[in-house]
């Protein structure tokens, strides 16, 4: 099993970004940042307020969910690219959107098996739950509780497990099943290592953007009015969150090398 150190990989980040920021950061706004931004300004109200202790999802219009995946098809389009940049020094922009494009196809087979795979477990605990209700409610809510529980862990898990997954793909030439292997395969006997660094960088993200967003937000405000000031607030957001997705991808691109032994 290879050695990973962060320290090593946030201090080689630091590096590169230093060097390419100018390739990186236009990419990452462009086709990270932006299809975010768009997408919520798209979503409805009513779904912006709702949250999962309400049993009944607001009705959407199908074009919301239309554009919510289009979104996150170039989103992941735009990390393999950045990925291809900092995996592959002296590349140009042009060669790593096309390569980028040339390997989504993996990337979304990787994402449909694994969406499978959990929808199936997802389905096996609702079946499993509705027969246990039917002879006892009590027991079935007892054991609804630890299924989802345990449907959460196993995302999470997953989650991190992959983590290295979008490397895997831009940097080979493997296919779903091989790409899927190949990325679980590196994270092996890392978990903890990686889970406390992805949630880390997920903390000061949400912090710093949430902070940028309020102080913005206010500034808008003063000048537009709520509608002004919501969008200002989104754009700063996003504009902080990009910087810290940024410097999360190089430094995943980093300890996918060290886990590549390279």
């Amino acid at each position: 099993m290879a050695t990973m150190s962060i320290g090593k990989a946030w201090e080689e980040a630091v590096a590169f970004v230093a060097r390419e920021g100018s390739l990186l950061f236009p990419v990452a706004l462009l086709f990270v940042a932006l299809p975010g931004l768009i997408l919520q300004e798209m979503t409805p109200p009513e779904l912006a307020k709702w949250n999962l202790s309400e049993t009944t999802m607001p009705q959407v219009p199908g074009s919301f969910w239309l554009a919510m995946m289009l979104a996150v098809v170039i989103i992941w389009f735009g990390s393999l690219t950045l990925f291809a940049l900092a995996l592959r020094p002296g590349i140009s922009v042009g060669e790593a959107l096309r390569l980028s494009f040339a390997r989504l196809p993996v990337l979304l087979g990787v994402a449909l098996v694994v969406a499978g795979l959990l929808a199936g477990a997802v389905i096996a605990a609702t079946l499993a739950v509705t027969i246990l209700s039917l002879i006892a409610k009590p027991l079935g809510a007892t054991l609804a509780l630890l299924l989802g529980a345990g449907v959460v862990a196993a995302t999470i898990f997953a989650s991190v497990r992959l983590l290295l997954l979008n490397p895997v793909v831009i940097d080979g030439t493997e296919g779903v099943m091989a790409s899927l292997r190949h990325g679980w395969a590196l994270t092996r006997g890392h978990f903890w290592r990686l889970f406390g660094f992805i949630l880390a960088l997920t903390l000061l993200s949400a912090i710093v953007g949430g902070a940028a967003q309020a102080v913005f937000g206010l500034v808008g405000t003063l000048i537009g009015g709520q509608a002004g000031g919501r969008l200002i607030g989104g754009v700063a957001a996003a504009a902080v969150s990009t910087v810290v997705q940024v410097y999360m991808l190089v430094m995943l691109a980093r300890l996918y090398r060290q886990a590549e032994g390279d």
